[in-house]
Formats: C-alpha cells, structure tokens, sequence
C-alpha cells in the first residue's frame, strides 16, 4: 500500500478521512498529527505554519489545497512541491450567485417584497440586465461561468485579465485597461487571485472611474479591495451597491460599519455553497490523486511565484 495521504483541517480533518476512505479504498488517509513518516502527499485548506513544516519534513511533494484560492498558504515553504488547488470546483454556484446578486440589485430585492400595503399598486421603476454591460475583472474559471449566465441575460460582457490574448468565450469582449472597463460596465464583478499585486486593486481612482449607477461585486477576495475607499465611494455616489461575498478580515468585527450601510449588501463568504460544493471538490481531488499515483499531470498547478 502506498503512503498515507495526510490531511490538515482541524475542523473537518476526522470527517474527511471517513469520507476519503470511502470514497478511495485502496488509499489511507491520515491527520497529520496521527500519521508517521513517510507520506507524499498532504490534503489541506489553510494549514498552521507548524503543521505544514512537520508534513514537508515527513516527504510530502504534492500538496492539495480545498479551495481556489491560495492566498492563506505560505507557498515560500513548498518550494519543493507541487502545489495544486480546487480551481473551478465552485465556480457554477459561485456564478450562480453572482447572477442572483446582479438581479437583486436591478429588480429592487429584497425591498420590492410588501409587508403592509404600499402608497401605489402596479407601479415600478425595476431595472434589467438585457443589454446592460457586465465587467469581469478576471477570467478564469468563475469569471467564465458567469460570463456564460449573462450572456444567456442577453447582457453585453466585456473583460479584463492579467495576461493579453484573445477570449476564451464567445461574446466577451477582452478590454485592454481597468479604467476603460470600469467607465462603461453597469455590473462590475471582481473575480481575480489574491495576490500582493492584486492587493487593493479596488481603491479610490477606481471606485471613481465607475458609473455612478454602477452596482460592484466583489467574490473574489475582501483584500483586493480598500474597505474605506469603498464605503467613501459609496457615501459620495461614486456607485449605486456593492454585493460583499468576501471581506477583510474575515469575519468582520461587530460593529463594523460594512454591517449596516444602506448601499451594501453583505454575506458571510457563502457564494461557493451548494448541494454537491463537497463532493465535487473531493472528486477532484481523488482525480489528482489518480493521476498522482500514476505519474500523469494534475490539473490546477499553482504557480508558486504568481500566486495562484
């Protein structure tokens, strides 16, 4: 039998090695702090420094991370492994969510629902997003789930990423500068890595360079945008919402002000959530892990200078 694959998560770690067992059964699996050397392999989502250095010591070369971003990893410390993430495994309902953020805001959700009657009946002023512009910032695989549900919405999509070169998807536009975006989308969604350089990519040029109409989502994560900037840009009618799936730190204090201003809409870090978000995360991962055991490439490398 190969080496056990170690699995760090204090809060599910017992859990998920029931769930693998059952899932792989000629694999075992491991805590960390159960296993003895050797190990490969080491299944994670935001390990303890410590934790971490005990399973590189004990061999582990291929690390596994249980979510798309990479950013609560110390990646300096894996220089010597392959690091792969669960890259598009929550991407349709991370999607799915931001569509539902996008039709809240033009329909006018929750505030449009009645608890006594109204001054008029049969008469609104809603919003749509036929032929409204969506600006994607980042087009990996969640930007491109929710390009594809917007332009079902007959929505004009255009794009912005890191890198240069033609789009991946039929009927996005790839725009070549943030500002540019930013001056023509009715729908801003942040769905870009979390990387020092990604750090505040939101902040008060680009909350100004938006529509004043402009409603911004943000799933990606909180430290890309400055939080003051935001709530200044918002105070002044720089953009009419933003929808907060992610933000820094998480969880926010009590009493922060992003909890009960008027012109934001907050949720607790939930867009990935789904009947089948588990399973299908774990099936990628026993995929890598297929692929692993049999010397082929695995999907989702991380890049370990980039970021993610």
């Amino acid at each position: 039998m190969p080496s056990p694959v170690l699995i760090e998560n204090e809060q599910f770690g017992e859990a998920l090695v029931g769930a693998l067992t059952s899932m792989v059964p000629g694999e075992s699996f491991s805590t960390v702090l159960d296993a003895t050397p050797p190990a490969e392999a080491l299944l994670t989502f935001a390990p303890r420094v410590e934790v971490l250095d005990r399973a590189v010591e004990m061999g582990v070369r291929w690390v596994h991370v249980l979510a798309t971003g990479v950013d609560r990893i110390p990646l300096d410390r894996l220089r010597e492994c392959v690091v792969t993430c669960s890259r598009g495994a929550s991407a349709v309902p991370i999607a799915e969510f931001v569509l539902a953020t996008m039709l809240a805001f033009e329909k006018q959700l929750p505030q449009s629902w009645l608890h006594e009657p109204p001054e008029q009946w049969n008469i609104a002023a809603l919003g749509g997003l036929k032929g409204r512009t969506l600006g994607l910032v980042g087009l990996g695989a969640i930007g491109q789930e929710v390009a594809k549900r917007a332009l079902a919405f007959d929505m004009q999509v255009v794009a912005v990423r890191r890198h240069s070169g033609p789009s991946p998807l039929d009927g996005v536009s790839m725009i070549d500068s943030l500002p540019a975006l930013l001056e023509t989308s009715d729908h801003v969604v942040l769905a870009a890595p979390a990387t020092p350089e990604t750090r505040h990519l939101f902040s008060t040029a680009q909350f100004a360079a938006m529509k004043p109409t402009a409603h911004f989502v943000n799933v990606s994560r909180g430290s890309l945008v400055d939080q003051d900037a935001l709530i200044a840009a918002l105070d002044a009618g720089q953009l009419a919402m933003a929808s907060l799936d992610t933000v820094e730190p998480e969880p926010l204090p009590a009493g922060h002000p992003l909890f009960v201003h008027p012109k934001v809409r907050l949720s607790a870090h939930i867009s990935w959530s789904s009947p089948d978000s588990m399973s299908r995360t774990l099936e990628l991962f026993v995929e890598n892990l297929r692929r692993f055991r049999a010397g082929e490439p695995l999907d989702g490398i991380v890049d370990l200078d980039a970021g993610y």
